[in-house]
């Protein structure tokens, strides 16, 4: 790992998706706030990786590798591992549909406010977890 800025960078882009993301959720656009959140969820766990040394693929869902580093992570985080992959699991699958979605789902139409608070409450809590590392 050669650029040691990278996983500070991904913790500040994360929180201006945060903001974003907000007000997605005040537009009622929840297929929005399922995609950017998200990416909220793998950002901050890319740079907590990175941050413990950890050089992470080019992957959407990082859950296994968190798993298998779990002894790397701060003590305090470590607890929270699970936790954190299922989220980053859950939101993985709807990476995808919920931007282009499919011949018969329409993300606008799929997606509710329930979906969308849902996938916020879970970027927040990622990104409240990863953050206190820096």
């Amino acid at each position: 790992m050669k650029n040691r800025g990278l996983a500070e960078d991904y913790i500040l882009r994360a929180g201006h998706r945060m903001a974003a993301v907000e007000l997605l959720m005040q537009r009622q656009s929840f297929a929005d706030v399922v995609r950017e959140a998200q990416e909220i969820v793998e950002l901050c766990l890319k740079a907590l990786l990175r941050k413990v040394g950890i050089e992470v693929p080019r992957i959407h869902d990082v859950s296994d590798i968190l798993k298998e580093e779990v002894l790397k992570l701060p003590k305090e985080m470590q607890p929270m591992v699970d936790q954190m992959a299922a989220i980053s699991k859950t939101m993985r699958r709807d990476r995808e549909l919920s931007f282009y979605g499919t011949e018969d789902l329409t993300p606008s139409e799929f997606y509710e406010e329930a979906d969308a608070r849902k996938a916020l409450d879970g970027a927040h809590q990622i990104y409240t977890f990863c953050k206190s590392a820096f």
